[in-house]
């Protein structure tokens, strides 16, 4: 006579068999597991395009009445630091015949109305705009004749949109974050 064998039932610790096909299993996720995370990882982006991502700038290098163009994301970027007149000029035509319609204020961050931040890329094919030329004291793409005013906002010339303005945050009163 010898011993009555066990049985395996609900609830009661797993036999050898059972063990086995637990381990056999796991062993199959975490070998899944390890081929896919080199073709998953592959698709983060690399560090040079995260280190272009976002750009932080000190803007006590920037003279009231001055504009600095960095690059960012392969982009001219238009940091401006606007003069009293050049800000009237803007608010004073918020009301005027816009194509893009946007007031002056939503164009800038609260409380920073001299610091205009812009991506300086023509919205009609992509040129530089320069500052200072056009009709209306802003910026002038010369390739085509858009004419934008203080605010970066599209008045005249064949651009449907204002100048494109970034996120960007202010780390503090002399420090931007664009990104």
């Amino acid at each position: 006579m010898g011993a009555t064998p066990e049985h395996h039932t609900g609830g009661e610790d797993p036999n050898r068999r059972d063990f086995i096909h637990i381990a056999a299993t796991v062993a199959a996720v975490g070998a899944v597991g390890g081929l896919a995370w080199p073709f998953i990882d592959q698709m983060n982006p690399a560090a040079d395009t995260l280190a272009l991502a976002s750009v932080e700038f000190d803007l006590s290098k920037v003279e009231l009445g001055q504009q600095v163009v960095i690059k960012w994301r392969g982009k001219p970027l238009f940091i401006r630091h606007r003069t009293g007149k050049e800000i009237a000029a803007a608010i004073k035509d918020d009301n005027a015949a816009l194509r893009d319609p946007q007031t002056d204020e939503e164009r800038h961050k609260a409380g920073k109305a001299e610091w205009l931040v812009l991506i300086g890329t023509c919205t009609h094919l992509g040129c530089v705009p320069t500052f200072g030329g056009g009709d209306f004291g802003g910026w002038f793409c010369p390739c085509h004749g858009s004419h934008y005013d203080t605010s970066g906002r599209i008045r005249k010339g064949p651009a449907p949109k204002n100048l494109a303005v970034p996120e960007y945050t202010f780390l503090s009163d002399s420090k931007v974050k664009v990104g």
